[in-house]
């Protein structure tokens, strides 16, 4: 049996058991095969004689691009044999850094069949951190946007430079003259399964960020467990808001909706129009969807009811989604958003899959081919009602990255004691489902009682002033610590007193006392480019002191 066969029983057994999260749990075995290709054992084999769409773009103006599998086969084909005259050859670290834009598919692709190792980037970089990239990343070669070239003026290194689109850039090879290579691909050799595939820069919420390495199975076969938590199945149409250079465009903009043979739809956008993002759903015919929950709180500030043709599936990941925004979909689209837990160092460990009965505010259960234990935050013991996310590394999943790249110190502490540790707080309960409670910095005690950020921020979101909420903690005197929350209003309400003292009122009728609201304050949140809240900012923000903090005792 081939590793194709493999990978294709595997992802069948998901199929036919996409809502009996039972048997899929205790009947799913991960292919492991000793060599595997993605692009070449798979992408290529359900590509051939295909000509059913696999990436759909809309642009802003209302451009459109249509490829088919059999087209994209092709085109990688070219892209690899043309990249390979450029000098790209098995292992070499090739910085991509392209929007959603079909060359940005036909590359990946093209590098996989090369075996060169990608370092995805977000066009939203600038020259610091691109120089860090280059030089950490070891790059060899680089593929960008004609507008962004200009920022590697200040990059140095004798790395190949590789344009898309636009007038033609002095140093900078055409990416267009790819096309015109030989259609004919051939591998130089073999690829094995724990060749390198991927580099991905965490987006460093909270320190420089780590570089995390992924296999040619790691990711491609890890996001197995990603098909299936999103419900996707084949002849899908599925849309999920990512930007390019973040783990979750690749788990969910390319591995797994092609795992599951559905069509990747884009819709391209500067800024974000709810109503607009609706109706090319609907001319599209979405099927499933994915966004990050700072989506999600921008849409049901819309009328969700504009959506004529509703999804089958929606799913959140990136943050926990608050209760209120799935209650307000819910009641508008008639389906649920289902949970998603993972991180740029797995696929997606727990989830609320398919079918299966929900529960306010958890995030569900192990995904298939995971074993999740919660350790104990003293002994570190597995079995806790409540403790650190971690995965059994007795049975190792797929998923699972190698470790982080360069730094085997750091590997060594995120896998001792025979367990991946997330750094990430959960509870479960008596069924099984987990419930998540905050990154394990993020948890601080008030008056010598545990509070988790999240709770608070989805009672906040429940009024209809707040659009977005964080919370972190703020010094006093008596109690060590009080929670401190940074607004950012919904339309039509005002930052000052009188919405201040209204949400006062709010926190005090539907929160504890030890976790009510006791300082407050408006403005932007500040965020990673990925999109997650940077907290530490706001930790030392709040140190720091404010004058435009509002105080509960104040309004007494």
């Amino acid at each position: 049996m081939t590793a194709t066969d493999d990978f294709r029983r595997a992802r069948d057994f998901l199929l036919q058991h996409r809502e009996d999260y039972t048997a899929a749990y205790e009947g799913f075995a991960w292919p492991r095969p000793e060599r595997f290709n993605w692009a070449l054992d798979w992408f290529d084999v359900i590509a051939d004689g295909n000509d059913r769409t696999a990436l759909h773009i809309v642009e802003e103006d209302g451009a459109e691009t249509r490829l088919t599998f059999a087209e994209l086969s092709d085109r990688s084909d070219r892209v690899a044999n043309w990249l390979r005259d450029r000098g790209v050859a098995a292992e070499d670290r090739v910085l991509v850094m392209l929007g959603n834009q079909a060359e940005l598919w036909e590359t990946a692709l093209a590098a996989m069949k090369l075996r060169a190792v990608v370092i995805p980037a977000t066009p939203l970089l600038g020259p610091a951190d691109l120089r860090d990239r280059v030089e950490r990343g070891r790059v060899k070669h680089v593929i960008v946007r004609a507008d962004d070239t200009g920022k590697f003026d200040e990059v140095p290194g004798a790395y190949t430079r590789i344009s898309v689109g636009g007038l033609p850039t002095e140093g900078w090879e055409p990416y267009e003259d790819a096309y015109a290579a030989p259609a004919e691909f051939l591998p130089d050799g073999p690829t094995l399964a724990d060749d390198p595939l991927m580099l991905y820069f965490t987006s460093g919420t909270t320190a420089r960020p780590k570089l995390v390495e992924h296999t040619h199975t790691s990711y491609p076969i890890g996001h197995l467990a990603t098909m299936y938590w999103i419900g996707l199945k084949p002849g899908d149409v599925h849309l999920n808001i990512s930007s390019p250079g973040w783990a979750k465009h690749a788990w969910s903009n390319l591995f797994a909706p092609w795992n599951a043979e559905a069509t990747v739809f884009i819709h391209n956008y500067t800024r974000f129009d709810a109503a607009r993002l609706m109706a090319e759903m609907d001319r599209a015919g979405v099927t499933t969807f994915c966004a990050p929950p700072t989506v999600w709180r921008m849409l049901i500030q819309a009328d969700l009811t504009q959506l004529r043709s509703r999804p089958r599936e929606v799913v959140a990941a990136g943050e926990p989604l608050n209760p209120e925004v799935i209650e307000q979909v819910r009641r508008a689209w008639g389906v649920t958003i289902r949970d998603g837990f993972g991180q740029t160092e797995t696929a997606v460990q727990v989830a609320n899959t398919p079918g299966q009965p929900l529960k306010t505010g958890s995030m569900g259960r192990p995904s298939p081919g995971y074993r999740v234990e919660l350790l104990d935050p003293v002994s570190g013991a597995p079995g806790a009602r409540e403790g650190e996310i971690a995965l059994d590394l007795s049975e190792r999943p797929v998923g699972l990255m190698t470790g982080y790249h360069g730094d085997a110190d750091r590997t060594a502490e995120a896998m001792a004691g025979g367990y991946y540790r997330t750094g990430d707080i959960g509870s479960r309960d008596e069924d099984g489902y987990i419930t998540y409670v905050g990154r394990a910095d993020d948890v601080f005690k008030a008056s010598d009682y545990k509070i988790s950020p999240f709770e608070l921020e989805s009672a906040l979101l429940e009024h209809e002033a707040v659009a977005e909420a964080a919370v972190v903690p703020a010094p006093d005197e008596l109690r060590l610590a009080v929670p401190k929350a940074y607004v950012v209003l919904a339309e039509g309400w005002e930052p000052g007193p009188d919405t201040a003292k209204v949400i006062f009122e709010h926190s005090r009728q539907v929160l504890a006392p030890y976790k009510r609201i006791r300082r407050l304050e408006f403005g932007a949140l500040p965020k990673t480019v990925s999109g997650k809240i940077r907290r530490i900012e706001l930790r030392e923000a709040t140190a720091a002191g404010s004058d435009a903090e509002y105080r509960e005792e104040d309004f007494r």
